[in-house]
């Protein structure tokens, strides 16, 4: 018997038990699908956090108070622990607010020469913004230095910036994100136009290029005006939310941040036993971290998905037991007219591997449907070493669990299959 006799008769079998068939091939749909959908999944999160960290930069170190209360008016990007020092335990010192004079110390030269820039950050969220009769909440209205813009990777798209002239006039001027000019100004030019920011007013000298969304959090939706204006009309002088630190290249990250905590221990007191009041958060370090963390969920997702691909493969050695058993007249006339054995088998296997075929191509097609729709924020990406696995596996599942019916039907003597009623 030629293969494409056994693979006529294996076709022949399938149509015949048409909704077996189909329900067969929807449990091994379902797995590949969940396989390749949930690891999309896990590499668009991915993407979304680290470009999110990439728009520091990886020579950029966020300074933030580490204390309930530090900062007046939230954080400017801070979190993590504080690497350098190794000062872990110990007393709690008296816990003092990061300042502009702590900004202003980390500009020395001399103690630190690996830093280029500091970026002293004050940030009130949801501020609201009016013009003329168009009104918006900011998610984060920014009060910093010019050199923050070059530190954070915010590049202006029309306009300008604001510069040191501005700051030591305290002019209310500000730089807006895409999302706030869209808000406010619709498709009309917002350069030159006043905003209203809890009544006090705001000329609009540029807009941030679009940074786009990270998860559930609009990157667009941000304005930056100079930090003395925003003290004097909006948040008064209190402490720091947070202090931007750009060092003079990704490879000089480290010594930056050795000799950020050298200077800020001396000024805050802290002694070698002691805890510092401070945290360092490092973007390269933290990028690493994080990767690392993603990769093993994505995995652990992907795990868990397999499971279902497994249900599906006890589905295919079902329902071709139960085909064995139902044919068992049927194979024993064949053999009795002389099928071999291998034609036997063969067929059954075929009838297995077409299952988990038809399913696992299928799932790549629902799932390729379900990388184009967004999930909780996050757009999936396409992982193609998934989709060549789940087929693969899909495939190498309808051999496994096809084998053991195949062999049955392959085994029956002729004799004994065509008493069975």
């Amino acid at each position: 018997m030629s293969r494409l006799e056994i693979l006529r008769f294996a076709l022949r079998g399938l149509a015949a038990n048409k909704l077996r068939s189909f329900l067969t091939t929807l449990g091994i749909l379902i797995g590949v699908a969940a396989v390749i959908l949930l690891v999309a999944f896990g590499e668009g999160a991915s993407q979304s956090i680290q470009q999110s960290i990439q728009r520091l930069g990886a020579n950029t170190l966020t300074v933030s108070a580490s204390f309930a209360g530090g900062g007046a008016f939230g954080g400017g990007g801070g979190g993590g622990n504080r690497v350098a020092g190794g000062q872990n335990d110990g007393p709690r010192t008296q816990a003092r607010p990061l300042t502009l004079e702590d900004a202003r110390a980390l500009t020395d030269r001399e103690r630190a020469p690996s830093v280029r820039s500091v970026s002293p950050v004050v940030t009130a969220n949801a501020a609201t913004a009016v013009h003329e009769g168009a009104s918006h909440t900011i998610a984060q209205l920014v009060g910093t230095y010019p050199s923050y813009f070059e530190a954070t990777n915010r590049p202006v798209e029309s306009g300008t910036y604001f510069v040191n002239d501005d700051v030591l006039a305290a002019r209310k001027i500000m730089v807006i994100g895409r999302t706030v000019a869209e808000e406010l100004f619709g498709a009309a030019d917002p350069v030159g136009r006043q905003v209203g920011v809890s009544g006090v007013p705001f000329t609009v000298v540029g807009v941030l290029k679009e940074s786009g969304s990270s998860g559930m959090q609009d990157a667009d939706d941000v304005a930056v005006v100079p930090l003395p204006a925003m003290q004097q009309s909006l948040t008064g002088f209190g402490a720091l939310g947070s202090i931007i630190v750009q060092a003079t290249g990704a490879d000089t990250t480290d010594s930056a941040q050795a000799e950020v905590t050298a200077v800020l221990d001396q000024r805050h007191g802290i002694t070698p036993a002691g805890v510092a009041d401070y945290r360092i958060l490092n973007q390269a370090t933290l990028q690493e971290t994080i990767g690392s963390t993603i990769g093993i969920f994505t995995a652990l997702l992907g795990a868990v998905a397999a499971i279902s691909l497994l249900v599906g493969g006890i589905g295919i050695t079902n329902i071709m037991l139960v085909t064995v058993t139902e044919r068992t007249r049927e194979i024993g006339i064949r053999k009795a007219i002389g099928a071999p054995r291998s034609a036997i088998l063969g067929q059954f296997l075929v009838e297995a591997t077409v299952l988990s075929l038809v399913g696992g191509l299928s799932g790549v097609a629902v799932a390729f449907v379900g990388t184009r729709f967004t999930i909780a924020g996050i757009s999936p990406v396409l992982v193609p070493s998934s989709i060549a696995l789940a087929l693969g596996v899909s495939v190498g599942i309808g051999l496994f669990f096809g084998g053991y019916p195949a062999n049955r039907a392959a085994k029956l003597r002729p004799i004994e299959a065509l008493r069975h009623e």
